[in-house]
């Protein structure tokens, strides 16, 4: 990384947040929460949460600290762990702006936001990220298998430190997937609940 910091989240806490903490007075709550230090590497809980993920918000800045944030899917797991300290993820052809890569040639700093719905929690990471082209083996590996979109190249993301948020005021949202497997599970098992009674009545009159 490009910076020294005294603790994992001071990526988030600058003195200018450290200040305003002060004086709204959240500041010896978050001192402790320093102190016990945010992770700055993908553990087992981490890893579970991001191959479970098929979305997440990717965000940087030009060099002038204009942001920008751009959103990224595909099928689970395409964000991928590829060491303690390294994700990455291929970056599909698309609409050709390229403003994330224009902002990562003069600025490495990138954040992602994983947002899980269903569950109601999100997981924050801070890093510096680099695009990769011309890595064919790389690229390939990467590419979710039968997945449809053409990759262009490959963005690594280098974690300074990552945390996780409380599910105050997160909607809980499902993915349309996995309603339509659900019903498709309960109507399964109406089917066979109402081939049991049929079942049943057919020896009743059989009986009677």
């Amino acid at each position: 990384m490009s910076e020294v910091h005294t603790y994992a989240s001071d990526v988030a806490f600058s003195p200018a947040v450290k200040s305003i903490q002060t004086r709204k007075g959240s500041r010896e709550g978050y001192a402790h929460a320093e102190q016990r230090g945010w992770r700055t590497e993908v553990d087992e809980n981490l890893a579970a949460f991001l191959a479970d993920a098929n979305s997440f918000y990717f965000a940087t800045a030009s060099a002038d600290g204009q942001p920008y944030i751009q959103h990224r899917g595909g099928p689970k797991g395409f964000l991928k762990v590829l060491d303690k300290q390294t994700l990455a993820f291929t970056d599909y052809a698309g609409n050709r702006q390229y403003i994330t890569q224009g902002n990562l040639s003069e600025n490495p700093k990138a954040y992602i936001f994983v947002m899980d719905y269903t569950h109601r929690r999100r997981v924050k990471i801070w890093g510096e990220a680099r695009v990769v082209e011309d890595d064919e083996a790389l690229t390939t590996s990467l590419m979710p298998k039968g997945y449809r979109a053409r990759p262009e190249q490959v963005i690594l993301f280098k974690i300074a430190a990552w945390d996780t948020n409380c599910p105050q005021h997160i909607p809980q949202k499902f993915d349309a997937g996995d309603v339509a497997a659900a019903l498709a599970a309960r109507d399964a098992r109406i089917a066979e609940l109402e081939a049991e009674v049929a079942a049943l009545k057919g020896e009743k009159g059989t009986a009677s």
